[in-house]
């Protein structure tokens, strides 16, 4: 009897974790009504993106996907609550309902302090986190070094370093400060394709294991469908929401055996042919122009 009870018990605790995993699934931690903002300079006004009306789930990985000047980055600001929208609703929910939400920005260029190594990068943003008080700092330190693989480049500097493992301290840093939300704006652009497929492993892994909401601006459509749970697609500027797309891949990911399925293929064909759509009124203007 002893031991039916703690196989009953063993299974509810299972049943458990995936009644909390379907309930995150339903909590909208990003919350955007009717949306939009213009730019305004010299009584001439420009409308970055207009009515956008979307949500994120809590754990979600978002990309924004659309086409250059669309108002991706534009949108990301104003998430990060770096820029304020003209109108509209913006709701962010934390984690924890009794704080107030956190966000976490990674950008295209590192954002590195030159003067310090890899080690005291990370550790900048946690001593002065106030919601760090009373951790271990150097145990969280050294557990993304290690996450990020530059155990052995901890007391490098920026200069000493390659692309590719700044942008990795980057990560590292921002996924250490245990923001509720980390936006990223295309942080792998400037890197080469060989080094922008690791890293794409490696942020999935991080993000897999910290169960952070994550929102990711890219222009490339491979990337998005590798990443994402769901693709917003935004219309050629000014940017409304064209579209979002569920992207129906198993996890864990694996990039070179995922390009081999047919529904990988099927969903960079759709992606592709949503932007090819805002693309062709560029295209009849270039023709009219010769």
């Amino acid at each position: 009897m002893p031991l039916l009870i703690l196989v009953m018990h063993i299974l509810r605790l299972k049943n458990w974790d995936v009644i909390r995993s379907n309930l995150h699934k339903n909590i909208m931690q990003i919350s955007v009504t009717q949306l939009s903002k213009t730019f305004s300079r010299k009584k001439q006004q420009t409308v970055a993106y207009k009515n956008l009306n979307f949500q994120i789930r809590q754990g979600e990985f978002f990309c924004i996907l659309g086409p250059s000047g669309c108002g991706k980055t534009s949108l990301l600001r104003t998430i990060a609550g770096l820029e304020t929208a003209t109108s509209g609703e913006l709701s962010i929910r934390s984690t924890d309902s009794l704080k107030q939400g956190t966000v976490g920005m990674v950008f295209q260029e590192h954002g590195l302090f030159p003067w310090m190594t890899t080690r005291n990068n990370i550790r900048f943003l946690l001593e002065n986190n106030v919601q760090m008080i009373n951790r271990d700092l150097d145990a969280i330190v050294n557990e993304f070094i290690d996450l990020v693989g530059l155990k052995a480049f901890a007391d490098y500097f920026p200069h000493q370093l390659s692309g590719g493992m700044r942008q990795r301290i980057s990560i590292a840093r921002s996924f250490a400060n245990e923001p509720d939300i980390l936006l990223m704006d295309e942080p792998f652009v400037f890197l080469d394709y060989q080094t922008r497929c690791a890293l794409h492993g490696l942020l999935l892994d991080i993000w897999q294991r910290k169960k952070k909401t994550l929102v990711f601006v890219t222009h490339d459509i491979e990337e998005a469908v590798f990443l994402a749970d769901r693709v917003l697609v935004m219309s050629a500027h000014p940017g409304t929401v064209k579209n979002i797309i569920e992207i129906k891949l198993p996890r864990p990911r694996e990039f070179l055996a995922l390009r081999k399925l047919p529904a990988y293929q099927n969903q960079v064909s759709e992606l592709m042919a949503l932007l090819r759509e805002e693309c062709e009124p560029f295209r009849h203007k270039d023709k009219q122009s010769f």
